[in-house]
């Protein structure tokens, strides 16, 4: 194999893993948004897919001529850490009310490639009006304007919706704004990453309350695996498959993988030499470092490019928090106690974490480390006690060294 064929079998490979790990962090991309992702995963398209299919049974769909590439990532397990997210300052998750217009305003945005705020307003009025469940939607309310902007904001962010004139935050201080946009219906259906739709569940209205979480994992259930993820009834074909994806979907999607969070099969399979083998590939292939402990397994993105969320970061007070907690603690805590931690470390830093200096202060912060622990897999919170996990041990402040230090050891 010549030089020149080497280096485009390398500038391929490491093409296709840069793919990968993108669309685990950012699994809608555009090409208004990001041209040139769009058009590396637009270009390798067919490994990448293939990767996803094989290892997650995740669907890879791009479409050039509209300019979008989506990854359908389905999870078994609800996970209320990734809400939706108002665009303003704050970033506050969305309330019932925005899901519910949101899920309103998508059917009604597939009745035409182009709309105004105006007339789309109407429809999703006239629509709610009408249903004996859904609380009708009103403009001349304020905070109704304000909730369907946010949901149009979003929609507009996903690239569902273009905005050709006007801005859709003017429609906050008066229904009378002006705004015209350009539909993607193509993508919007596309937004919905679930096997089953869920008009296909015909379940009555008074009913869903009662049957939340059987209904979500019906939505969620793909019916390849047969039964395969509960006892019996499938083929040794689906077993197989479903232990597969089921192991490397929480591979790539979870900050660390625990061999005691999985069933014996889950953990046979894994320690059988096919999933060293296929282990080892994943990783090579995606160009992640693969971390073995004896408590679980990682897949360590280098570029951090396969994440929305990151650890360590010192962008945010919570993150920074939780990096010194772990340097603090080293058995469970009772809340109170790690309250009197955070307290230590603020006075340590008095000018660090300004909006967390009140009287209060403490005990919040500690609650958002908490919490940033939690989603990131280094600890637990289980009977009232704060317990680190083992990959909080990644995190261990090794032996400090300053710069008397240094000039010490060059002497």
């Amino acid at each position: 194999m010549s030089n020149l064929t080497n280096q485009l079998v390398i500038a391929e490979r490491e093409e296709v893993a840069r793919g990968i790990r993108t669309l685990l962090g950012s699994p809608l991309i555009t090409e208004r948004g990001s041209p040139e992702t769009f058009d590396l995963v637009r270009r390798r398209h067919e490994p990448i897919g293939k990767w996803f299919d094989y290892y997650c049974g995740w669907k890879l769909v791009v479409e050039p001529r509209l300019g979008h590439a989506r990854l359908v990532k389905v999870r078994a397990a609800t996970d209320a850490s990734r809400p939706a997210r108002r665009l303003r300052s704050g970033r506050a998750p969305f309330d019932r009310r925005r899901y519910v217009l949101l899920c309103v305003v998508a059917a009604e945005l597939l009745a035409a490639p182009v709309t105004t705020i105006g007339l789309l307003a109407d429809r999703v009025s006239r629509a709610t009006a009408t249903d004996q469940v859904v609380a009708a939607f009103d403009t001349a309310g304020r905070g109704e304007r304000m909730a369907f902007v946010d949901v149009l904001r979003l929609l507009e962010s996903y690239g569902v919706l273009e905005v050709v004139d006007g801005h859709t935050e003017s429609f906050v201080d008066s229904d009378d704004a002006k705004v015209l946009y350009r539909v993607d219906p193509t993508l919007l259906l596309h937004l919905l990453a679930a096997p089953t739709g869920p008009s296909r569940l015909a379940v009555p209205a008074e009913e869903v309350p009662l049957r939340f979480d059987e209904l979500v994992s019906e939505l969620s259930r793909e019916r390849r695996y047969g039964t395969a993820d509960r006892d019996g009834g499938s083929s040794d074909v689906q077993r197989n498959l479903w232990l597969r994806h089921s192991i490397f979907r929480r591979l790539v999607d979870d900050p660390v993988l625990y061999f005691d969070q999985l069933i014996d099969d889950e953990r046979a399979y894994l320690g059988s030499p096919t999933g060293r083998q296929l282990l080892r590939r994943a990783a090579e292939q995606g160009g992640f470092v693969l971390e073995e402990r004896a408590e679980g397994i990682l897949f360590v993105d280098p570029d951090g490019m396969a994440t929305d969320s990151r650890f360590p970061d010192d962008t945010g007070n919570a993150k920074v928090a939780a990096l010194l907690v772990l340097d603090e603690i080293d058995g469970p805590v009772t809340s109170e106690q790690l309250e009197l931690v955070v307290a230590g470390i603020l006075s340590r830093f008095p000018r660090w974490a300004k909006t967390y200096r009140g009287e209060d202060g403490p005990r919040q912060l500690a609650e958002d480390a908490v919490e940033v622990l939690v989603n990131f897999g280094l600890a637990e919170v289980s009977g009232g006690l704060v317990q680190l996990l083992p990959a909080a041990a990644r995190y261990a402040l090794g032996t400090a060294r300053t710069s008397d230090t240094d000039a010490t050891e060059a002497s």
